[in-house]
Formats: structure tokens, sequence, C-alpha cells
């Protein structure tokens, strides 16, 4: 959903990481596999609403159902690869996040989430993002979308299959997932 620079030359310890994030709150960073850091840019009006409205849908069905926890792209996950991660939308079983303790449930989780969306902007590499979603399926994600308003398209992840392509969809389901959640990519597109 947002610019990112990746600054492949300074790699940096977990420790480091933490204090550069809390010594800048107003920023957003994600961090590879291989320690580097990565410089998140602020979204884009239009980006913005969308995102927004796609986590609103996607928070409506999780509270209607009480399956598992929805989280913005303000949320950072540790993978399992040692990569931290912010999906523009996430969703994560209920069991699976009440496995966690109280201090990783309010830290940043160490998993995966069980679906992540990444809405892409007009100005993001789409084979960064689609790279990006490979790494949560190898991860562990169950189910992915990278949503690109400006072809209207939604590339479908599985775990274990190759990716399909929506052209123009009305509508995306959340399958076996995300039972009975449907997107309305009309919106999102909008």
């Amino acid at each position: 959903m947002v610019n990112t620079l990746t600054i492949h030359a300074l790699k940096i310890s977990n420790l480091e990481f933490d204090r550069i994030v809390k010594a800048n709150p107003d920023w957003q960073f994600e961090q590879t596999a291989a320690g580097e850091l990565v410089i998140v840019s602020p979204t884009g009006g239009s980006s913005g609403r969308r995102n927004s409205n796609l986590t609103r849908q996607l928070d409506t069905w999780s509270s209607s159902n009480n399956l598992g926890i929805a989280f913005d792209s303000s949320t950072l996950f540790i993978l399992p690869n040692g990569a931290k991660r912010s999906p523009d939308a996430s969703w994560v079983r209920r069991e699976r996040w009440e496995n966690l303790t109280s201090e990783q449930q309010d830290d940043y989780p160490p998993l995966c989430p069980d679906f992540v969306v990444e809405l892409r902007p007009p100005t993001d590499n789409i084979n960064d993002l689609q790279a990006k979603m490979q790494e949560y399926m190898n991860n562990g994600a169950r189910l992915g979308w990278l949503i690109d308003p400006q072809s209207r398209q939604v590339e479908i992840y599985r775990s274990g299959q190759t990716v399909e392509i929506l052209n123009f969809p009305n509508t995306v389901s959340g399958e076996d997932i995300l039972p009975g959640f449907v997107l309305d990519a009309i919106a999102i597109f909008s």
C-alpha cells in the first residue's frame, strides 16, 4: 500500500530495530529476514481511503463471527523467518492468537497471519509486492490477496498453489479460510 525504501547496506539487530522504532514513532518500519531496515513511507489520500475501506470490511466480518482477530496496516508481525512485516490488512485465527502470551500480543506478534492483504499504490513496484506476498505464504499464511487498483486485478495466493489472477472482479471470496467473508472489490477499486 505504501512506498518503501530498503536500506540494503544497513543490517541491524532486533534491539537496534526496536530502538529505531521507539525513537521514531511517527514513522513505520519493517525489517527483512536478512536484517535490512525497510522504511515505509506514508500513504497518499486515495491509498489511505482504499485501505480504510478494506480494513473496515474485514473487521466488520471478523467482529460478527468471533473466528479470529483482524488487524490494520500498523500491526507489525515477526514472521518465522525473522522478517518483521506489516500487511495492509490481516487476520489471525482466534486459537492461534489466544496461544500467544499477553506480552506477545502487546508486542510484535511472533507469527504469520493466516490471511494477508497488500494494496498496491501507484508508486510501488508490483514485483516487490509479489515477493512480499510469496514471503507471507512461505511463512505460513494460508490465503493472501495482492490488490492492484490501477489494473483492477486481484492476485490470489493460496498455500501450496499457483497464483490466481482475477481481472475486474466485483467481489473476492475469503473461501474456507475466512468463511462467509466476501470483499466488495468495487469499493476498493473506486
